[in-house]
């Protein structure tokens, strides 16, 4: 991938003219006490004892989220220290799950809590039962009910993940004045989205190479991922207006959630990314407005952003802003 989007000054001062949805704020107020009423009863935690590492505490969960809808997640405690524990909220990638536990282990040897949420209809443990799935899910999670700000694929997923901090923060062994949210790739734009619409309960987001941001120009000049998917949407049902999908996308652009977020955040961006074009993310990360926002610029990273370098950034970050794992 070569370097064809904006060269680093220009990013740096980019901030597009991105109106927003007059609705936005009822929308997502509605949206999210809607699923708070639909919860049947609080988050369930399993343990897990096969394996059983050494080092840490493996739960099974389950928490209710977008229609009271049981969401899995594991919930990963380090053993041997002090609690509450400080926590990283994880979001997964474009068509990922949670995976398996001993997958994610790198937050708890750094001292923190960790909840691995599963993405509904993308991972095994988590259906994506809409009762409206229009249009079929043709082109990937990208379109799915994309006819529809209501049955959108994202309304769900977004919810799911702000209901992950809700439970997360009644668990008796995680401190809820320090929840961190973070991901990659998709899990980088749905931790956006959740420090936007959660701005009260988030302590911090890191968020890496992030999705779902400034969708128009990503469906313009994306080589690589599910931006092109819009692309062939819009190619071959070409009676559908692009501004009526557009205008059910802007409901669910990391660019408006950033604008309403209070957090600090650490950012990081690989200036040759085909997935998620860097123009994109710095247009995120001009609009943020919590107490700081940083950038980790890979001046030569793809998609991958900064591979392993990123997680050091993101603890020697937190340790700055006094939120260090427990020691």
């Amino acid at each position: 991938m070569a370097l064809t989007d904006m060269p680093i000054e220009e990013l740096r001062s980019y901030r597009p003219e991105v109106p927003e949805p007059p609705d936005l704020d009822d929308f997502w107020a509605g949206t999210l006490k809607a699923a708070r009423g639909a919860a049947t009863g609080p988050a369930t935690y399993e343990p897990v004892t096969d394996p059983a590492p050494a080092t840490v505490e493996v739960f099974d969960a389950r928490f209710p989220g977008w229609a009271g809808q049981p969401v899995a997640a594991w919930l990963i405690l380090p053993r041997g220290l002090p609690r509450p524990l400080p926590v990283v909220v994880t979001y997964i990638g474009y068509g990922g799950g949670r995976g398996l536990s001993t997958e994610h282990l790198f937050w708890s040897a750094m001292g923190y809590a960790q909840l691995v949420v599963d993405t509904r209809g993308q991972g095994h443990d988590t259906p994506d039962p809409d009762p409206v799935p229009f249009p079929q899910l043709t082109y990937g999670f990208m379109t799915r009910g994309i006819g529809h700000r209501d049955h959108y694929f994202y309304r769900r997923a977004m919810t799911d993940c702000v209901r992950a901090v809700d439970a997360v923060r009644e668990h008796p062994d995680v401190d809820p004045e320090r929840v961190i949210v973070s991901g990659i790739s998709q899990g980088g734009g749905l931790a956006l989205a959740t420090a936007g619409l959660a701005r009260d309960t988030v302590a911090a987001a890191l968020i890496d190479v992030p999705f779902l941001c400034h969708y128009r120009r990503s469906a313009e000049i994306a080589s690589e991922g599910p931006y092109p998917e819009l692309v062939r949407y819009l190619g071959q049902h070409r009676r559908v207006d692009p501004a009526v999908v557009f205008d059910v996308l802007n409901h669910f652009d990391g660019l408006h959630f950033a604008a309403r977020a209070t957090a600090p955040a650490l950012f990081s961006v690989g200036l040759m990314d085909p997935v998620c074009p860097p123009s994109t993310v710095f247009a995120a990360y001009n609009r943020w407005a919590g107490k700081r926002a940083d950038i980790t610029v890979w001046e030569f990273g793809d998609h991958a952003g900064g591979w392993g370098s990123q997680p050091v950034e993101q603890v020697r970050w937190l340790a700055e802003r006094g939120l260090s794992g427990a020691r």
